[in-house]
């Protein structure tokens, strides 16, 4: 481009020749400078360079030609100057060019040994970062944690920072990855920001949720049934623990060992007429509780003869009209009153085991003795 300095040496140049000379001007024209910017458009850091092209140089043998440029940032030799642009501002900025042509040095000491031009050039401002969040897991439970993942990407590779923030509970980490930590958070979604900002002050942020479910409640452990001792057999001892019932007890006591931390209540029961006191029951004498003999004396059975401890099992009476003994086991954190109702608890200082006694012989006479 040239410059209106250039255009106006160049005009009367032409002007006096034409008045001298009405055939024409054989003398040297005005030098001519033009200049260029390339790339016209930069990112501060990126480099710029201007290019001068001068026109009707002298081709005198004696002829030196000489460049010099100007502007902020612009260093040049030659017909090229470069331009540093790191530290400019974002704007439009120009370069200024000027050639001169003469004698060795008395370079653009006559008219038309001169020419200027001006480049002009932009330094645009850095695009923004941008950022992407996610959570894995995305569900947690409540005092778990989940890995927080930034992804951010700066158009003109910026050096990027990250920090991170939550509605409820913490965030701890820098970089590109964080944790979140549920403690002290309510169940629910919780949302999570991760930021980014680039060394020229630029930000972005970008949500992802994190959702706290409560664990679901723990089973309901409930009393299971076991086998049932039958007292029916033995018509003159109805309370006695007969090797029919030892082998329920037995099953009983061996599921006992299988879970240490359970217990065992036996329920015995007993019919009406048996609750009938007898009438011929002495005057003070207390009648004798059928169901709280039959729940005592199988207790007793595990107790020595199975090994387990008594304070693991229960002796008591329920209402059922029959000559039995319900066995349950109560498992940790089973509730018996809850799962089987109508049992009352025995006093087991009033009701004592029954000493196991074999059945008395009945003895049969002779009519006669044989003769020797």
């Amino acid at each position: 481009m040239l410059s209106a300095r250039s255009k106006s040496l160049v005009l009367a140049t032409a002007a006096a020749c034409l008045a001298f000379l009405p055939m024409g001007c054989k003398k040297q024209p005005p030098i001519t400078l033009a200049c260029n910017a390339a790339p016209p458009a930069v990112f501060a850091g990126e480099q710029v360079t201007v290019t001068g092209t001068a026109g009707s140089v002298s081709t005198k043998k004696n002829n030196n030609v000489i460049y010099s440029w100007s502007g902020t940032g612009v260093t040049g030799s030659g017909n090229t100057a470069t331009v540093a642009t790191t530290s400019l501002d974002p704007g439009s900025y120009t370069v200024k060019g000027e050639v001169k042509q003469g004698k060795k040095g008395k370079e653009g000491q006559k008219p038309g040994q001169t020419a200027e031009c001006s480049a002009n050039f932009t330094v645009k401002e850095f695009e923004p970062p941008t950022i992407s969040c996610a959570a894995d897991p995305s569900t947690i439970k409540p005092g778990e944690s989940s890995t927080i993942t930034a992804t951010g990407v700066s158009p003109q590779n910026r050096p990027l920072t990250y920090s991170y923030s939550a509605a409820a509970g913490s965030v701890s980490g820098s970089g590109t990855s964080a944790t979140f930590s549920s403690t002290g958070a309510p169940t629910g979604p919780v949302e999570v920001t991760c930021n980014v900002s680039d060394d020229k002050g630029h930000k972005a942020s970008a949500n992802t949720t994190v959702t706290i479910v409560a664990p679901p409640p723990p089973p309901v452990i409930h009393v299971q049934t076991l086998c049932v001792v039958s007292f029916e057999m033995d018509k003159r001892r109805p309370t006695r623990v007969d090797n029919e019932a030892k082998a329920c007890l037995d099953e009983i006591a061996l599921e006992m060992q299988k879970q240490p931390d359970a217990k065992a209540v036996i329920v015995g029961n007993a019919t009406e007429k048996e609750k009938t006191p007898p009438k011929h029951l002495r005057k003070g004498a207390k009648a004798k509780d059928f169901g709280a003999q039959r729940a005592v004396n199988s207790k007793d059975y595990l107790v020595k003869e199975k090994g387990i401890d008594p304070s693991r099992i229960t002796a008591a009476t329920g209402t059922k009209d029959e000559q039995k003994a319900e066995n349950y086991l109560v498992p940790s954190g089973a509730n018996f009153s809850n799962d089987v109702q109508g049992t009352t608890p025995v006093d087991e200082t009033q009701v004592k085991p029954e000493a196991t006694k074999p059945v008395a012989k009945k003895h049969h006479s002779t009519a006669a003795t044989s003769q020797q």
